[in-house]
This record gives C-alpha cells, sequence and structure tokens, in this order.
C-alpha cells in the first residue's frame, strides 16, 4: 500500500513540473490585499495545493466531530444502559 502511494506522491511531483515548464509566463494577481506576479504553473500548484489543503482540513474536521458524537453516545449509554426486556 505505502509503495502505491508513493508511486502514485511521484506522478503528480511529475506533473507539477511539467505543468509549471509548460506554463512558465508570468501573471498578475491583486488579491485586494496584496499583488502579486508569478508564473501560471506556480499559481495553478499552489492553487490545487490550497483546495487539497482545505479538503483535508473540511474532511478531518468532519471525521473527528463525528468521533466525538460517537464517544459521548458510548459514554451516555454506559452511565445509562438501555433496559432490555
Amino acid at each position: 500500500m505505502r509503495l502505491i502511494v508513493i508511486f502514485i506522491l511521484v506522478i503528480f511531483i511529475a506533473a507539477g513540473v511539467v505543468l509549471g515548464a509548460l506554463n512558465a509566463d508570468m501573471v498578475s494577481y491583486d488579491l485586494a490585499f496584496a499583488q502579486m506576479r508569478l508564473p501560471k504553473g506556480a499559481a495553478l500548484l499552489s492553487a490545487m495545493l490550497i483546495g487539497w489543503v482545505l479538503g483535508g482540513l473540511t474532511a478531518w474536521l468532519g471525521v473527528s466531530s463525528e468521533r466525538r458524537r460517537a464517544q459521548r453516545e458510548l459514554l451516555r449509554n454506559a452511565k445509562n444502559p438501555p433496559a432490555n426486556p
């Protein structure tokens, strides 16, 4: 499994290098609080990285809140076991 993950990571890194090399012309970005001049490839890669990080953070927060909810339910059932007929 670890070998597959490493292989996929290498493929994405290679694709990022190719993407950056093919989109080397500079573009300006105005973010209202800052102005930047970056190559298109770097801007695309940074946008994809930010999206990946925010998506992972959202998924992690969803899983952790679900885990906390399940732990509370287990504690509640341990303190007050349901009556069996």
